[in-house]
């Protein structure tokens, strides 16, 4: 063997083994966090577990460990008992606290139309704010695209809000797709825009927006061509649906091949998901994937494996989050 190949092999040697070590040391630093979750949430907490050999649940030696708590606060009645939970772990001498709370629920409640009115979602906010400092200092809390963007300012300085993403989900799943050069995202209005059109600026877009006739508020095409392709409605939560169904009728009329969706939370309220699924008539025609994350467990339960619907799972995402 020539002088060269043996300083190129044992120059090869180094570089692995300082990839291993750099592996190594990156695996040890990782923090060992204590999750403790709401019955609401067991499905995504054990998703989550499994993600990292770091994150273990239902321990209940959290002195001096790092302890999160994954909520759901999908109604009133179920609030209290964990906003209780959640501000006495911090006091427990732990090393540090973070609250995960994927869907905040009142975020589209979020400013005043007229006097009197109350956001609640600067109310919610504050709630969350006053969670106690424990020992390794303020507590994280993880939020996945809240509804308006200036509702990070809501949340005062005895908390960090971590607002996370649910579309490199989407991103990841759209890849899969066969014909992936004929799909466009589409925006229903121009505050879907504004929140997501920067993370799938890979992709042309058509924009929608709302108009009001009377007492009525019509969905218009604003700009795009949809005309052939498999076009994707992107926002951030849906409840009864009717803004996606009015988008999707816009964009088969101006020559989309066929239509998605995807939210992040799919709160559903009053089963309102029915009226997406294959078994209505012509519904099928109507949207060929929706997904949804599991941000909101109840709607994931409901909805089960029923077409058109897919969940992504947060529950990576979130095992990231908890190691920042």
């Amino acid at each position: 063997m020539s002088e060269n190949a043996a300083n190129n092999n044992n120059n090869n040697n180094m570089e692995k083994n300082l990839i291993c070590k750099e592996a190594i040391v990156s695996e040890l630093q990782k923090k060992k966090v204590h999750l403790f979750y709401c019955l609401e949430c067991e499905e995504l907490a054990r998703n989550i577990a499994s993600e990292s050999d770091h994150i273990t649940l239902q321990s209940i030696n959290w002195r001096g460990q790092h302890v999160a708590f994954l909520a759901s606060f999908s109604s009133p009645a179920v609030i209290f008992e964990q906003i209780s939970v959640i501000y006495l772990l911090p006091r427990l001498f732990v090393a540090s606290f973070t609250l995960v709370l994927p869907f905040f629920p009142t975020g589209s409640f979020e400013r005043m139309e007229e006097e009197g009115d109350v956001a609640t979602a600067f109310t919610m906010a504050r709630i969350v704010s006053n969670i106690p400092i424990s020992r390794g200092g303020p507590t994280s809390v993880v939020i996945y695209d809240i509804h308006a963007l200036q509702e990070r300012f809501y949340f005062a300085d005895q908390v960090l809000p971590l607002f996370e993403t649910g579309i490199p989900l989407l991103t990841k799943r759209l890849q899969q797709l066969p014909e992936t050069d004929k799909i466009i995202v589409a925006f229903p209005d121009d505050g879907a825009w504004k929140r997501f059109h920067k993370l799938l600026d890979q992709y042309p877009t058509v924009v929608c927006t709302k108009v009001r006739e009377g007492d009525k508020r019509i969905v218009r095409l604003k700009e795009g061509n949809p005309a052939g392709c498999h076009v994707v409605i992107v926002d951030d939560l849906v409840q009864s649906g009717g803004t996606l169904i009015e988008c999707q009728k816009v964009l088969a009329a101006h020559g989309a091949a066929k239509v998605s969706a995807y939210v992040t939370h799919g709160v559903f309220p009053k089963s309102s998901w029915e009226r997406f699924t294959h078994k209505n008539n012509g519904s099928e025609e109507a949207f060929a994937y929706f997904w949804i994350t599991d941000s909101c467990p109840q709607t994931v339960k409901s909805i089960g494996n029923k077409a058109p619907f897919e969940v992504l799972s947060l529950a990576g995402s979130i095992a990231d989050a908890l190691q920042i």
